[in-house]
């Protein structure tokens, strides 16, 4: 993969949702290919500016709407505040388990870069573009 297409309202609420809180904010991204379709907010539980978590339970929530819409889930969106939009090393022990792409908002310099895993010799973040249609 070496972009993921996003509709422009998408990325308007994402980056709305990041700039209202003083914590990271989490979503989960539904769609089909690299091509996002719906955006599932999530709770942050440990309401941290440095990490998130999104509990079990509306894991598991995501997973079910993603199977009712006949989506995929593609990707995790997840904001820092205070920090670039790079993925951190608990960022990428979690792209680990959970791969596809992942978006990060950076509430610093007010920009979002998108990245997969790349597996080719060293487990590394890559970042790829994101697509605004």
């Amino acid at each position: 993969m070496n972009k993921v297409i996003l509709r422009e309202q998408d990325k308007q609420l994402l980056i709305d949702h990041a700039n209202s809180q003083k914590f990271e904010v989490c979503a989960m991204l539904f769609g089909k290919d690299n091509r996002v379709k719906f955006v599932y907010h999530t709770d942050n539980t440990d309401e941290s500016p440095v990490h998130f978590t999104i509990s079990s339970d509306q894991l598991m929530e995501g997973y079910k709407l993603a199977a009712n819409l006949d989506l995929d889930v593609i990707g995790i969106f997840h904001s820092h505040p205070n920090n670039k939009a790079y993925p951190s090393v608990t960022d990428e022990r979690f792209m680990k388990t959970n791969p596809g792409v992942w978006i990060i908002y950076s509430g610093t310099e007010k920009n979002m870069k998108a990245f997969v895993l790349d597996n080719t010799y060293i487990i590394d973040p890559k970042e790829i573009r994101i697509v605004v249609k």
